[in-house]
């Protein structure tokens, strides 16, 4: 009797179990994060990995260089020229940085960091596409067709970033004051 009352209450859980009836916990997706969420991650992104230590122009201190709160990732200011310099210094493992960071000499030429403030003259007409294309890809302004983003940007390593991290950066970056300054245009080598 007690074999025969087992075995039915075996069978009986084997049952259940397999009842496809049976709701399950399937726990429902996250919410996707707001605007203000967003904004909040690409803070601390943009901090952490440390985009304006190109893209926002230094005043010297006792302590040394520090970022120019004023003209915050407004990238190498279109007012500053460069410093003359002899070709022979780029000879060897050599590469040059103005004072204020923004803009370096090295065998690819001269490059100067990019505006990434709303305003017309940075990102302010990018869509998220672009700007993850020229993450992703190393592509200037995030145009398919265009030339490569020069060195120092490293965009290798950001391209290693998650598409919600981009889209949070960039949001940021859109949610940042404005800040009309056209930065120059890259210099191959033949023009230094």
């Amino acid at each position: 009797m007690k074999t025969i009352a087992f075995a039915t209450c075996a069978s009986l859980m084997l049952l259940w179990s397999c009842d496809t009836k049976k709701t399950t916990n399937i726990p429902e997706s996250a919410p996707a994060p707001t605007r203000a969420e967003l904004i909040k991650r690409g803070d601390y992104l943009v901090n952490t990995i440390g985009c304006a230590d190109c893209h926002t122009p230094k005043k010297m201190t006792e302590q040394g260089p520090v970022p120019d709160m004023d003209k915050w990732l407004m990238g190498h200011p279109s007012t500053d020229s460069l410093p003359k310099f002899k070709k022979e210094s780029l000879t060897g493992n050599w590469l040059l940085f103005n004072p204020g960071l923004t803009a370096a000499v090295g065998p690819w030429g001269t490059s100067f960091a990019s505006n990434l403030t709303p305003d017309e003259t940075g990102i302010g007409s990018w869509s998220l596409k672009q700007f993850k294309l020229a993450l992703r890809k190393g592509k200037y302004k995030g145009l398919e067709n265009s030339r490569p983003l020069m060195p120092p940007m490293p965009w290798q390593n950001f391209s290693k970033l998650t598409d919600d991290d981009l889209e949070a950066i960039f949001e940021y970056l859109k949610s940042i004051k404005p800040i009309d300054n056209l930065v120059p245009a890259y210099m191959p080598p033949s023009d230094n």
